[in-house]
């Protein structure tokens, strides 16, 4: 299995963990929420630490296809690479607050890191297949 594949499936991972912990938190299930939320804080790491190392390997993997996909692979790349550099200290501060149990911080800050983490998720997903299995 090549590394991009592995952050694939991290990416899937983190997707579905961060569902199911907002599923949990709605339902009320703290606890559920919790382990739901660090695993998908986990694979999110991993991602990154894959990715980072992969990309210090190979350098950039260019687009080579000059057809329609183009902009829309540009679409989805751009928007996915500047808001997963502004996730991370979001994310910290997330994590921060739900640790000293200032939940009304913590859910402030997660209205606004959520979604754009889900979208991170579902664009990284998209930019892989594109990349590579089209």
């Amino acid at each position: 299995m090549t590394i991009p594949t592995v952050n694939a499936l991290l990416n899937s991972l983190s997707f579905v963990f961060l569902v199911l912990g907002f599923i949990a938190i709605k339902r009320d299930n703290k606890s559920l929420h919790i382990k739901y939320m660090a695993a998908a804080l986990t694979t999110s790491a991993l991602f990154l630490i894959c990715y980072l190392y992969y990309h210090y390997q190979v350098g950039s993997v260019p687009y080579l296809k000059q057809d329609w996909t183009r902009p829309l692979y540009f679409a989805i790349l751009i928007p996915h690479i500047i808001l997963a550099a502004l996730m991370v200290p979001f994310i910290g501060l997330l994590v921060y607050h739900a640790i000293k149990k200032n939940f009304e911080k913590h859910k402030r800050i997660a209205r606004f890191v959520w979604p754009v983490w889900v979208f991170v998720s579902l664009s990284g997903i998209f930019v892989y297949v594109m990349l590579y299995l089209l």
